[in-house]
């Protein structure tokens, strides 16, 4: 297989109400001197032209760290799954990576190996860490669009489970590994 991965954009969701952080945007919430979102983005920058922030607020603030920023099609923070649809619809590429807002930590290498992993079996591929699926760290085909789509129309409201409706391949992770840390409680940007 070749070492070029084709173009793919990157979605970084932003776009949750925050609940753990106490009502704060999480992407703009400071780790090491330096909104969230701006490790994540930092990271990714290099791997497209077609970097994409679903934020349902403080659109201004993102609007610098983003190619293009997306909003849910409904109001009061529905989940990654509305951000994920949102994300695909304006995607210029025909694969997407997707990753939260508050794993700081992700790195190029995870980032690729879930990409060559996609492309090789052609279809969804995502993490898996002792047995668990981690839905945000997926690399995902445009296609799936009218399959997620479907799902959301019936009444599903997780990405996992609308992600599992068709194939996806596991990229195994081991329990510690430091590059999938969610930092998702205001306690946890304390390290």
């Amino acid at each position: 297989m070749p070492d070029a991965l084709p173009p793919c954009s990157i979605l970084i969701l932003a776009g949750g109400r925050g609940q753990r952080m106490g009502g704060r945007d999480k992407g703009l919430v400071a780790w090491q001197g330096e909104p969230l979102v701006a490790h994540v983005q930092r990271v990714v920058r290099p791997l497209s032209d077609d970097l994409v922030i679903s934020c349902n607020r403080n659109q201004e603030a993102y609007r610098t760290y983003a190619d293009q920023l997306v909003g849910d099609a409904e109001a009061d923070f529905p989940g990654p799954l509305a951000g994920v649809i949102a994300g695909l619809k304006v995607a210029r590429h025909e694969w997407m990576v997707v990753l939260a807002c508050d794993a700081p930590l992700v790195d190029r290498d995870l980032i690729e190996a879930l990409s060559r992993l996609a492309v090789a079996s052609d279809s969804a591929a995502m993490v898996r860490q002792g047995g668990f699926w981690q839905p945000m760290f997926s690399v995902l085909p445009r296609r799936l669009l009218p399959m997620l789509e479907q799902a959301w129309a019936t009444g599903e409201r997780s990405l996992q489970k609308a992600l599992l409706r068709e194939a996806v391949q596991g990229l195994e992770c081991v329990d510690d590994d430091r590059r999938l840390s969610n930092f998702n409680s205001p306690e946890l940007l304390q390290g």
